[in-house]
């Protein structure tokens, strides 16, 4: 997924804050894999695929809502990864963002389970808690 800006998002189901989320956590995933070059961040080699944007809104989840991100999500009518991808197609569809013949919807399903990683699998990381 490629976005063009995030100014104009559709009516939808979804909370506001669930679009901006998305194209926050493109932009997350897009440094992650090092793939943002301003000015440029519409070329197909900045490209980010379905799993790869969820990874990053499960990581910035984790970073900016710890184990409220469940709680979060479901206000914004987020309930499954699957969730996350008829936002992404909605904003394709909207020309927010842009996909490849290789994106489907379907990437998009059952990636893996809220209550997994964000409850089940949650660590708290203390190692800042006990540096001196």
């Amino acid at each position: 997924m490629n976005t063009t800006s995030k100014s104009t998002l559709p009516r939808s189901k979804y909370h506001r804050n669930a679009y901006d989320f998305v194209f926050d956590s493109l932009r997350h995933a897009q440094q992650r894999y090092d793939l943002v070059d301003e000015g440029q961040s519409d070329d197909e080699e900045h490209h980010i695929s379905g799993q790869d944007l969820l990874d990053g809104i499960r990581e910035l989840a984790i970073e900016q809502f710890g184990m409220l991100a469940i709680t979060v999500f479901r206000r914004w009518g987020v309930h499954s990864t699957a969730d996350f991808g008829r936002i992404v197609f909605e904003l394709i569809e909207h020309g927010r963002m842009r996909k490849t013949e290789r994106d489907q919807l379907s990437d998009f399903f059952d990636v893996y389970d809220f209550e997994e990683v964000f409850d089940h699998d949650y660590e708290v990381d203390t190692r800042h808690a006990f540096d001196e």
